[in-house]
């Protein structure tokens, strides 16, 4: 059984879109500050961590972390059943240390980090960089031999390694500390994620049970002396983890519930008994209540917010009550219902919610907007609704790591070759032209990863 779902993957192409997008439009005073994350408002970008709110901006890397949770069920439930433990946890640990050296060679790779001052020889660097992921972490047995797959694999990472320690970087020599944050969170979250999912595989209960643990060190990490400021200090490398990562398991581990109920669904295989009228409302409230909480948390009309939400999750629940047998629709509306009204009664604690630093309203209240904009997706695709537009971002989802990585690897390195950069510079005028350069940008990005997907070339760990 094929353990891709369109829906999940579509759900996964937006937030890495949407990350491409976010660093590609345009910066200073163009744009209004609810294109850039809450806490580095325009003109200067200046980081404010007392702002509360957040944009669109802020939801694209909790959507993605919440697809990876999904994802673990689907891609480890035959495992579970078949493989002995060792052999699970080494493909886990395998797959972090290739995420961690992504993370780590990708930083390095950036033409600003080559070079003070990129010039041509800096940009074509970027390029082979790119190209040398091609060989770590393409899926060559699909294409040669399993002997020639490995040997482009071993070449690949061999020239990546000897990039990091032989070349002379612009701002000191190669770190491991130096890293793509994002990517090494990612790497954490697939770990612990997967053994956590692995362990509770049968108790989901003591999966939830879990959280309020970490809750518990880190509201208790600044008393000096006592063990949970043991426990969040302790790390054998700081460089691949940190107990501080863990605070994103409040978005990974409800995201795993999602990705049992859709499993569930294909066993059972449940249909949904309900008419496309009910099932359409159910989407474009779901909808409806991503965009409510983007514009009342950033305006901070949260009692207006609140009272909204409040009769869109009650709306929600009495619709799907209406789809008979079809325990999927119903899970999922009462997860995001729950964790966004949790969210939002969270909402003063901390200040206000902010993704940094990130509050445990973000953490709820993105976590029931992902189960709710997920199940839009899925309902969609039931119905037959937006099939090109989802099938588009299910093709940069099942191919992520291209995405995230053919801007400022391959496609800003060529634009600076060619001059092109300059023409998209120029869209820097006013709001409409600044938002049109990212859009450009972003959309080449898509179509180089949907090429890739379309031939069944991808990138794997």
């Amino acid at each position: 059984m094929n353990n891709r779902l369109n829906s999940l993957d579509a759900l996964r192409g937006l937030a890495i879109l949407g990350m491409v997008l976010s660093g590609s439009i345009a910066f200073g005073e163009v744009m209004p500050a609810w294109m850039f994350h809450a806490q580095v408002p325009p003109p200067n970008h200046v980081f404010n961590p007392s702002l509360p709110g957040i944009t669109w901006v802020d939801l694209v890397f909790p959507f993605f972390l919440f697809s990876m949770g999904a994802a673990i069920p689907l891609a480890l439930s035959k495992k579970a059943e078949t493989l002995p433990f060792h052999q699970i946890f080494f493909q886990l640990f395998f797959r972090l240390v290739l995420l961690v050296l992504f993370a780590i060679f990708t930083f390095h790779a950036r033409a600003w980090v080559i070079d003070k001052e990129p010039h041509l020889g800096t940009y074509v660097i970027s390029i082979a960089a790119f190209a040398c992921l091609f060989l770590m972490y393409g899926n060559w047995k699909a294409f040669v031999s399993n002997q020639l797959a490995i040997a482009l694999k071993v070449i690949g990472i061999a020239l990546a390694i000897s990039f990091l320690v032989f070349y002379p970087f612009a701002y000191g020599d190669f770190s491991l500390s130096k890293s793509d944050i994002i990517i090494i969170v990612l790497a954490n979250m697939a770990f612990f994620g997967g053994l956590i999912w692995y362990f509770t595989r049968n108790r989901p209960i003591w999966r939830i049970a879990i959280l309020p643990f970490v809750m518990a060190v880190f509201l208790a990490s600044k008393e000096e002396g006592s063990i949970n400021q043991f426990i969040f200090n302790l790390s054998p490398a700081d460089w691949i983890y940190k107990f501080y990562y863990l605070k994103y398991l409040f978005i990974i581990i409800p995201g795993t519930f999602a990705g049992e109920w859709f499993l569930n669904e294909r066993k059972q295989k449940e249909s949904a008994e309900g008419t496309k009228k009910t099932m359409l409302l159910i989407c474009f409230l779901a909808i409806g209540l991503l965009v409510t909480n983007l514009w009342g948390l950033f305006s901070r009309q949260l009692e207006i917010n609140l009272l909204i939400n409040l009769i869109g999750a009650v709306s929600l629940v009495l619709l799907a009550k209406d789809i008979k047998q079809n325990n999927l629709i119903n899970n999922m509306v009462k997860a995001g219902a729950y964790l966004l009204l949790l969210g939002l009664f969270f909402e003063a604690y901390e200040g206000g919610i902010k993704k940094d630093f990130s509050t445990y309203s973000y953490y709820f209240v993105c976590s029931g907007l992902a189960f709710l904009l997920l199940l839009a997706f899925s309902l969609f695709e039931k119905m037959g609704y937006f099939k090109y537009a989802t099938n588009f971002l299910a093709d940069n989802g099942k191919n992520p790591m291209i995405a995230y990585t053919a801007g400022n690897l391959f496609l800003i390195p060529l634009l600076k070759i060619t001059t092109l950069s300059a023409w998209l510079d120029a869209l820097n005028t006013n709001a409409f032209l600044g938002f049109l350069r990212g859009v450009i940008f972003t959309g080449i990005v898509a179509l180089i990863t949907v090429l890739f997907t379309r031939i069944k070339f991808f990138w794997k760990t």
